[in-house]
């Protein structure tokens, strides 16, 4: 046996990198013929897998599925399979004459390219590793936002494949909402806490990870148009319990998560989802649901900010963090901001590179690490800081032609779509606090989120088009009985 250990050992890299090639090889082959079948698995890791140990007090904390590999191949793992995954959807649909889906974002995906490109160039100019300027701390992240997009678009092409990505969305929706219900009730909630354990704020919370609350919030939005919207299609009642049931504990999750930028998001999802729906409905929904809601997130928001040094009240105490002080020292948010801000102004048109840093952030205690400088809780100001005013003019044309796509495609397309496609809009809205005050670009995990809800849109007006509607459901007139006078 001592003799035969060794060659196992030895055996075992081959056996690896021939299994690896099996793997791709069948990955191809199921790629060419059902595309969607690769977009599962990558949507679940997405959805259901943390990339943030940031608060958790475990000595030794494990890398993140999203970073690995990116250290010889300059990207993640993931990154590279959803490239592959895109080949293989696009050599597909050439194969079989579909024609790609109309995305009016591809120009603008394709100048982020471009000035990724430019970034590249200038790097190696001036002696700059390749590591540096294609660094997710900068802004390629964006860039990879588009073949996600196109793959989505090319892998679902019918009617059914919508729906069975909308129950998909549904299921891992609602199992990452009990998942984090059960884990605050019964086993002291996310480890990655920081409030309690670098704040000393005594609350449990769900979901650190904003990712998690968004992956709430977009099966919250399918749930709430499903059941609420006025044209109803038939359903089995199994999904309209399904229904119920990812209403009520994805709502309870966000509530519980304790994070500002969740609460605010939500109640901006929350109004872009009543807005899909006639004034009428809408005023019987925001009368039933709204004060229930209002008064939970008043209660877990009362809990948090009274045990927070320095937040005061009235409204004012969700940004107490993010204000200037008239007296003693400025907060280290609103210092890093000031120190950002200053760098773009010297450099307004450029900015300073994906690759560099702003001065003075060795003054930020958040800041004291090997990234230390990258990045910034702004996104906006990041983007304005690494790319200038032309990255700015980027983000700001992309974020318009979705919003102008997305306002008519919302008013034309049948109720079975209408939730996917207004799923995908509540989850931008949801993260329009995070694009303020939060670090979205620089984490793989956002921004391919942010991807997925861009597509969803895009996805139910394409296959809105090439397949015919189901008929809703429209029950008989049955006259009603009339008294005849004897």
């Amino acid at each position: 046996m001592n003799q035969i250990l060794p060659y196992v050992y030895y055996s075992l890299p081959w056996a690896f990198i021939i299994g690896l090639s099996i793997a791709a090889v069948a990955g191809i082959g199921v790629g060419l013929v059902w595309p969607r079948f690769l977009v599962y698995p990558y949507l679940a890791i997405y959805f259901c897998m943390n990339s943030t140990s940031y608060g958790n007090m475990a000595i030794f904390a494990t890398r993140s599925i999203y970073s690995r590999g990116s250290g010889l191949l300059f990207f993640g793992l993931l990154l590279w399979y959803v490239l592959g995954a895109w080949a293989c959807a696009r050599v597909a649909a050439s194969f079989q004459r579909y024609p790609a889906p109309e995305c009016n974002l591809r120009p603008w995906f394709f100048g982020w390219f471009l000035l990724l490109v430019g970034h590249v160039g200038v790097s190696m100019m001036f002696d700059v590793p390749l590591k540096d300027s294609l660094s997710p701390q900068g802004f390629s992240n964006i860039v990879w936002m588009a073949p996600l997009i196109s793959l989505i678009l090319l892998s679902f092409r019918t009617r059914e494949h919508v729906l069975e990505l909308t129950h998909f969305i549904l299921l891992l929706g609602l199992g990452r909402a009990l998942f984090g219900l059960v884990r605050w009730a019964a086993f002291g909630g996310d480890p990655n806490n920081v409030y309690a354990n670098m704040n000393a704020i005594k609350i449990r919370l769900t979901f650190f990870d904003i990712n998690d609350s968004l992956v709430c919030t977009i099966a919250f939005a399918i749930a709430a148009v499903h059941l609420f919207q006025t044209v109803k299609t038939d359903r089995p009642k199994f999904w309209r319990g399904i229904e119920w049931a990812t209403l009520i504990t994805t709502a309870l999750c966000i509530v519980l998560s304790y994070r500002r930028s969740a609460w605010i998001g939500f109640l901006l999802a929350f109004l872009v989802i009543m807005m899909r729906f006639p004034i009428k409905r809408r005023i019987q929904l925001m009368t039933g649901g709204l004060p229930v809601v209002g008064a939970a997130l008043a209660y877990v928001a009362v809990q948090r900010l009274t045990q927070t040094k320095g937040a005061g009240g009235g409204l004012s105490s969700l940004v107490y963090d993010m204000q200037s002080r008239r007296f003693g020292p400025e907060s280290e948010r609103v210092l890093e901001l000031k120190f950002a801000l200053a760098d773009f102004l010297s450099k307004p048109i450029t900015g300073i590179g994906s690759w560099g840093r702003y001065t003075g952030y060795q003054y930020i205690s958040w800041q004291n690490n090997p990234d230390g400088g990258l990045f910034l809780h702004s996104g906006v100001l990041h983007v304005a800081l690494k790319s200038g005013l032309l990255g700015t003019f980027l983000l700001i044309g992309t974020i318009a032609a979705f919003v102008l796509f997305a306002r008519r495609a919302l008013k034309t397309l049948p109720p079975e779509l209408l939730g996917l496609a207004t799923a995908g809009v509540a989850g931008i809205a949801f993260m329009i606090p995070d694009f303020l005050i939060g670090t979205p670009f620089p984490q793989v995990r956002t921004t391919q989120m942010l991807a997925i809800c861009l597509a969803l849109p895009y996805l139910a007006v394409a296959v809105a088009k090439v397949a015919p509607a189901t008929k809703p459901v429209v029950k008989p007139f049955v006259p009603r009985p009339r008294l005849v006078a004897a």
